[in-house]
């Protein structure tokens, strides 16, 4: 949630952040005087909650005569403090909501607008040419062998698929290749659940605008969840940590789940818009004066492994409008695909600030005492770069050059060959 005093000093800041990202500005408004509400029902519930104790007080000590009426007086006072104990935690829940409603306060020198909006920081790498009519990352999968969209539909529906052989081979080296960097850097490794409590799911931000991506199981009270950044948020959760060594950083390797609401009919064919992946994410508890450099050596890291993997690419600041209810600031890398004749997503990294911290209750100790800190997540490898690699790296013959980076992770494979008579 936002920073409450931010709020009471500095309103003018988060209207602006709201109409960066269209967001409704006047809810501003409503917090600000919920939280005038909410001060003035507290003070009402402890002045009365005093003058019952001293009440109190004299009737311990008070003649038998008196005793009768003070009793009484007593009793119509407790009454009064239940109601404004009462009207307090109105209040309280009243302006908790309010406040959990408006998104994370966007970072001076995010562009203003949607989807559309972003501003290209940098573009790597030459854009592959093939002196042939280039395939695309289906056709080059079923013809090796590696992606099989039909079964994955008859044993799971749409969107589901096989990896197989090298497919699968494949996905396994990429994220191998992905945490020994992870590990180089000072990561330490997880395996995250990956069913969490509404809390958890909550606190991150993902039951807000994307409630409708989240996979529920409502007879457990459980979430599926679509990142491992949710699982390692709540790792911490109501928690002091330590982080007087530097940032805590964790690479989560996981299944991810989404529904992927509201894109039907699109990226239908293949692997770039599924509802099951797997993916191996970064995640950093930090003090938010670290956070921004962090951001930056996240994006980094990205960069580093698409780089190793001979990808064309380019950097994007997203959007205001394009950002998640947590994210502060959002990098997206995205890969060239050839056959799209476009740039697609591969990875993107957030840098939350104190946003989901505040909503989890997780805190650092410094000399002023305890302070929320700052969190932020980034995606290092994932299913998806599948496509990038089959279509960037692709041979007239249908076969795959692998990169060097991933062929000690495939035995020292140098080249997926189509398979034939299968």
């Amino acid at each position: 949630m936002i920073d409450p005093q931010l709020l009471r000093e500095d309103p003018d800041t988060i209207r602006r952040s709201q109409e960066a990202r269209g967001a409704s500005v006047g809810i501003v408004d409503q917090a600000i005087e919920a939280e005038a509400a909410r001060r003035s029902a507290i003070s009402e519930f402890e002045r009365l909650r005093a003058e019952q104790n001293a009440l109190g007080k004299r009737v311990a000590s008070a003649p038998k005569e008196e005793k009768a009426a003070l009793v009484a007086q007593a009793q119509d006072l407790a009454a009064g403090v239940k109601a404004a104990q009462q009207a307090a935690g109105d209040a309280e829940r009243h302006f908790t909501d309010l406040t959990r409603s408006i998104a994370n306060v966007v970072l001076d020198g995010v562009p203003a607008g949607g989807e559309d909006d972003f501003v290209v920081l940098r573009e790597v790498g030459e854009k592959p040419e093939f002196g042939f009519e280039a395939k695309d990352h289906l056709v080059i999968g079923e013809g090796l062998d590696a992606i099989d969209m039909a079964r994955g539909a008859k044993v799971s529906g749409a969107r589901f698929y096989f990896l197989k052989g090298v497919g699968a081979r494949l996905e396994l080296a990429l994220m191998s290749l992905g945490l020994d960097r992870a590990l180089e850097a000072g990561f330490t490794p997880v395996i995250p659940p990956t069913l969490v409590k509404p809390e958890i799911m909550e606190g991150t931000g993902f039951l807000g605008e994307h409630a409708e991506e989240v996979y529920y199981l409502p007879a457990d009270e459980l979430y599926l969840v679509g990142t491992s950044e949710v699982p390692l948020a709540g790792l911490h959760s109501n928690e002091i940590v330590d982080l007087s060594a530097g940032p805590l950083r964790y690479a989560g390797w996981s299944t991810c789940y989404r529904r992927e609401a509201g894109s039907y009919g699109k990226d239908t064919r293949g692997i770039i818009r599924v509802h099951q992946f797997n993916k191996l994410e970064m995640f950093v508890y930090t003090t938010p004066e670290d956070a921004e450099a962090e951001h930056e050596r996240l994006v980094g890291w990205q960069e580093g492994m698409l780089q190793a993997l001979g990808l064309s690419y380019r950097v994007i600041d997203v959007a205001a409008g394009d950002l998640g209810t947590s994210a502060a600031r959002k990098f997206d890398v995205e890969a060239w695909v050839p056959t799209q004749n476009a740039y697609r997503e591969l990875t993107s990294t957030s840098n939350c600030t104190t946003f989901q911290a505040r909503r989890l209750g997780i805190r650092s100790r410094g000399e002023g005492g305890t302070r929320p800190v700052a969190t932020l997540n980034g995606t290092l490898a994932t299913t998806r770069w599948i496509v990038a690699l089959l279509e960037t790296h692709q041979q007239e013959d249908g076969s795959v050059v692998v990169p060097e980076a991933l062929r000690p992770y495939l035995g020292g494979l140098d080249v997926l060959r189509p398979v034939t008579g299968r």
